[in-house]
């Protein structure tokens, strides 16, 4: 079976990728078609949420096993799963998580699915849009830069290591109360 997926981000608009990708593929193989449309490198821990009708996360199907789930938590690695283990209909939901450290994603949607086709490779059948900045372009646009506003001679002095004077300090105005050792 074949399944189309299209696939929008909430950061561009009129961004749009839509794909078909046999039910028999790993999710490993659909992560790497999203990538590439998009001009983006493989060499973030990315991630899938199979979502519900709201977009609420549910099972995480990850890049790796980073081995940080607890024994009772059911672990899914993108190149062990198949698509059809957990895209069976027509409107299921995915969240791709594509920039695992700001939590940027794209949002796909199983458009249609159709019977007695088989894919050899995944396609991209329709492109809209550039694709947001992915992470290292964040970063190629240099660093922020905060404006430092001098102080002034006084402000200086007023909060120089030997403007305080030890006799002017008051522990009672302070309600500082001894310990009782």
């Amino acid at each position: 079976m074949i399944l189309k997926i299209k696939m929008v981000s909430d950061e561009v608009d009129g961004f749009l990728r839509e794909f078909e990708i046999d039910s028999e593929a790993t999710f490993l193989d659909l992560c790497k078609v999203i990538l590439e449309s998009c001009g983006y490198p493989d060499d973030q821990m990315t991630s899938f949420y199979v979502c519900n009708d709201e977009w609420e996360r549910g099972e995480q199907i990850t890049r790796e096993d980073m081995g940080t789930t607890s024994a009772d938590t059911d672990l899914f690695v993108m190149d062990n799963v198949l698509l059809n283990e957990f895209l069976e209909e027509k409107g299921q939901k995915l969240e791709f998580v594509f920039d695992p450290f700001s939590e940027r994603s794209f949002w796909l949607n199983v458009r249609d699915i159709v019977a007695g086709k088989n894919l050899k490779r995944a396609e991209v059948k329709r492109l809209r849009g550039d694709a947001p900045l992915h992470i290292a372009e964040l970063g190629e646009a240099g660093p922020v830069v905060h404006k430092v506003t001098p102080i002034s001679e006084d402000e200086e002095e007023l909060f120089s290591a030997t403007a305080f004077d030890d006799d002017d300090f008051d522990p009672e105005g302070f309600e500082i109360s001894q310990a009782p050792y």
